[in-house]
């Protein structure tokens, strides 16, 4: 017996000491970006100009890092799944974002969930994927940064990912804002931290700046996170409009739009359940822009099946414009979650 309970006294004080070093690994080497800093602008073959005339199209798109299509679940959604695509179904959803890509012709791009280095997508680098194979101009944001994701078992491992803006346009200069981390440590070590991407574009002939916000905001925490984020961003906006530059910031809010939870209400809340934006929230002339008629997400906790009544649908990916910029259409495209778990959404103003 008293063997026994010293072979399970070794087990435990390693499995202690296990724990113990990896937490204090994760300590020493857990990102922690600066509030702002700058945010690279690679080079690019093409010669891009200061951006001319008065109407813009802007395509945000959550690629779900190329790996959660239409035959992923994941576990955080109440799904199984940690890695649910192998290589080659990674490279084929990469493909098919590029082709909306180049088929959209959007003036700027905005994708969120782009992998750099990541065990989850087979350490592809997308960023230069995107921008080798688009040819346009880029800039890349970091929002998670970690080497090794802990949970679930299996763990999910390297993780670095972030955001990526895409244009023909000049970019003049780039800027990672850091949000606030809802995460306390140790959590905090392996987990991401959110970012807006700013990126500022000279206007042929005018002392204005375009300047576009990539963001995606929190998603797996208790609501507050989303909150105190929306607050900065808010913050970074108005700043940006009081300069008199025209503003537009989209991306993934991981909250729903005005009047959305009508059209796709939830069906299980003991699963992810998304914020609530609500029009009170903006500043005066300022407005959301929005696509109620096709969900831009899908909940996985299953793989997509459209027939199945447990498929939840939410509408949590748009814009927000500032009141110098006149909406003209906004439209989620409808690519039935082959690629992605979101839709892409194509928004189109006039500056005035």
């Amino acid at each position: 017996m008293k063997k026994v309970l010293k072979i399970l006294g070794v087990i435990l004080l390693t499995l202690l000491v296990a724990v113990v070093g990896l937490i204090a690994w994760l300590s020493i080497t857990e990102f922690k970006p600066a509030d702002r800093e700058e945010a690279a602008i690679p080079s690019v073959s093409i010669d891009p100009q200061a951006f001319s005339g008065d109407t813009v199209r802007v395509l945000s798109f959550n690629t779900g890092y190329a790996g959660l299509g239409d035959n992923a679940d994941f576990f955080m959604d109440g799904g199984k799944s940690v890695k649910s695509s192998d290589e080659n179904r990674v490279r084929e959803n990469l493909a098919e974002i590029m082709a909306l890509i180049e088929d959209t012709a959007a003036d700027f791009t905005l994708l969120q969930e782009v992998d750099q280095d990541s065990s989850r997508t087979y350490r592809i680098d997308q960023t230069a994927e995107y921008f080798l194979g688009t040819g346009l101009a880029a800039s890349y944001a970091i929002n998670y940064d970690c080497p090794f994701v802990p949970i679930p078992l299996p763990p999910m491992g390297r993780i670095r990912s972030g955001v990526e803006t895409l244009t023909p346009w000049d970019i003049a200069e780039a800027e990672r804002v850091s949000l606030p981390c809802p995460f306390k440590w140790p959590v905090s070590t392996a987990n991401i931290k959110r970012c807006l991407l700013v990126t500022r574009t000279p206007i042929a002939g005018s002392d204005k700046e375009l300047v576009l916000v990539n963001l995606h905001l929190e998603a797996y925490d208790d609501g507050e996170g989303k909150i105190e984020q929306t607050k900065v961003l808010l913050s970074v906006l108005q700043e940006e409009y009081e300069k008199g530059n025209y503003v537009i910031a989209g991306g993934d809010f991981n909250q729903t739009f005005p009047g959305s939870l009508e059209q796709y209400p939830v069906k299980d809340p003991s699963l992810w359940t998304p914020g609530v934006l609500e029009n009170e929230l903006l500043p005066e002339g300022w407005q959301f822009a929005y696509d109620t008629t096709m969900p831009t997400c899908r909940l996985l906790n299953m793989p997509y099946d459209p027939t199945d009544e447990a498929t939840q649908f939410y509408v949590i990916d748009g814009f927000i414009v500032s009141p110098n910029v006149e909406v003209t259409s906004v439209e989620t495209l409808d690519l039935q979650f082959h690629a992605s778990d979101h839709n892409p959404v194509l928004l189109e103003v006039n500056l005035k």
